[in-house]
């Protein structure tokens, strides 16, 4: 049977932790910055965990 290939819409997006946890980019971090604080563009440009339920 041969390999399955990589989904590669979800490589792009997301990363695989060493603990097999899902890494995921913010939204609203691309688009219309002049209208948000610096906090919060900062905090946009940190990864987050995804959710188990996702």
């Amino acid at each position: 049977m041969p390999k399955m290939k990589t989904r590669k819409s979800f490589a792009k997006r997301f990363k695989i932790t060493a603990t097999g946890k899902v890494r995921r980019y913010h939204a609203y971090a691309t688009h219309l910055l002049t209208g948000k604080e610096r906090k919060r563009k900062r905090r946009l440009r940190r990864t987050a965990l995804a959710s188990p339920v996702d």
